[in-house]
């Protein structure tokens, strides 16, 4: 079998998430790491020097130095440095929100497929090692609850908190969204929603009952106040119950038996979620593969998310 082909890879902003996709590709050796782009010159330089690649000017030379990149911008900035990369030909993986609103999030999935290049969004979780037994033994979900809790992040001079660009339901709950509407597979019938600002100008805590067409009920609830961190997940299909922990990458399932109720410890082989995704990532531009989240399924979450949003702030319609 040959060796898979080195991929032309860049960065495209470089803060506290993407300085971590700049040192996986720079590890990685399927991928040449050809440059850096950031806002902040500077910082662009400086990790640049230390992964042994190159700071770009602008964003379009290091879009005409690539063949696939990462967006890691902040969000409302998402659809325009996707956009330039998409219409230069640029295979793109996007942080999650897929972007700040649903047209311009399905303006990027039109782009992309007019294009022919893959647009991949990072979802991490669902390269998170836990999940792969989730989706093995929770076929037909009728019940999950999921808790997604975090302290508030730092101040930072002259900008907002990470992630308080948006409200705690695009910074945090999407990713249980996602999980939940990958899981379930059935259209949203009904949904109930609640949230309140806090310690930023936007939902800061917010909880979700959401009812699919196939009768499941999910639970959701996500917090960036609180002073502990959990990212947890319980499913309950019609003879077992599964109990997650994406953080610590553990869990225990429970089944009915002809004793009682039987427990496992649930089996899982640790691993670094986005080095995983970023794998993924590069595997589909090789093989012109399907992502695992997609442009059009992120979309979807970013929906839902929106609705939900929309519900906190006026009520059921």
């Amino acid at each position: 079998m040959s060796e898979p082909r080195i991929v032309r890879v860049g960065v495209v902003g470089v803060g506290a998430l993407g300085q971590h996709h700049a040192r996986i590709y720079s590890q990685m050796e399927s991928v040449q790491l050809v440059g850096l782009y950031d806002a902040d010159r500077a910082r662009a330089a400086e990790l640049a020097a230390k992964h042994g690649t190159r700071a770009f000017d602008t964003l379009e030379q290091l879009a005409d130095a690539v063949e696939a990149a990462n967006v890691a911008v902040p969000t409302h900035l998402h659809h325009e440095v996707a956009s330039a990369l998409i219409q230069r030909g640029v295979h793109v993986l996007v942080e999650k929100p897929i972007a700040a609103t649903t047209q311009e999030a399905e303006d990027l999935v039109r782009q992309a497929q007019e294009r022919g290049v893959i647009l991949q969004v990072g979802h991490v979780e669902r390269f998170n090692p836990v999940l792969g037994f989730l989706e093995e033994h929770a076929a037909k979900p009728r019940f999950i609850e999921a808790h997604r809790l975090a302290p508030f992040p730092p101040p930072r001079e002259g900008m907002h908190p990470r992630g308080t660009e948006v409200n705690v339901v695009l910074d945090l709950m999407i990713h249980d969204l996602e999980i939940i509407l990958h899981l379930v597979g059935e259209p949203v019938r009904d949904v109930r929603a609640v949230g309140v600002p806090v310690l930023s100008g936007s939902e800061d805590i917010a909880n979700v009952r959401l009812l699919f067409e196939n009768g499941c009920v999910a639970n959701i609830t996500a917090s960036r106040i609180s002073p502990e961190r959990m990212r947890k997940i319980r499913v309950f299909t019609e003879d077992a119950y599964l109990s997650l922990d994406y953080q610590n990458q553990a869990g225990e399932l429970f089944r009915k038996s002809h004793t009682g109720i039987a427990r496992e410890e649930v089996p899982i082989e640790k691993g670094e979620p986005l080095a995983l995704e970023l794998q993924s990532f590069v595997h589909c531009v090789q093989r012109r593969d399907r992502p695992v989240v997609s442009g059009e399924h992120a979309a979807e979450a970013l929906r839902l998310a929106v609705e939900i949003t929309r519900q906190m702030r006026q009520g059921p319609s």
